[in-house]
């Protein structure tokens, strides 16, 4: 069974600091992909960053040089570093995998989200 449950949300000022995490359940798939996706109020779900199974990442350009996403294998958790927040950032903020299954099957999943709201 693939679970993912994000966590570390919450309220804080404009220019401080947060760090989410999810923790990721997967059984013996293999991650194609992994990363972070967020969805502010009456806004489209956009990409925050992503990691591929290479180490090759991406970033929202609203984010580069505020955010780090980073991994922790041997705990199966995904990271974000969150800095210098602003009031945009305000969203709900989505752990999301890509996974491959033992049969070759590909599947995407998402975690249930974690709320960030930035106060200027």
């Amino acid at each position: 069974q693939v679970q993912l449950v994000e966590s570390g949300g919450g309220l804080v000022q404009a220019g401080g600091s947060l760090r989410l995490s999810c923790v990721v359940s997967r059984s013996t798939f293999s991650i194609n992909t992994i990363g972070w996706y967020r969805q502010g109020p009456g806004k489209q779900r956009e990409l925050v960053a992503v990691r591929d199974s290479g180490g090759s990442t991406i970033y929202g350009n609203s984010v580069k040089g505020r955010f780090t996403i980073s991994r922790d294998d041997a705990k199966n958790m995904l990271f974000l570093q969150m800095n210098s927040l602003k009031s945009e950032d305000t969203a709900v903020y989505y752990c999301y995998a890509n996974l491959r299954g033992d049969a070759g099957n590909i599947y995407d999943y998402w975690g249930q989200g974690t709320q960030v709201t930035v106060s200027s």
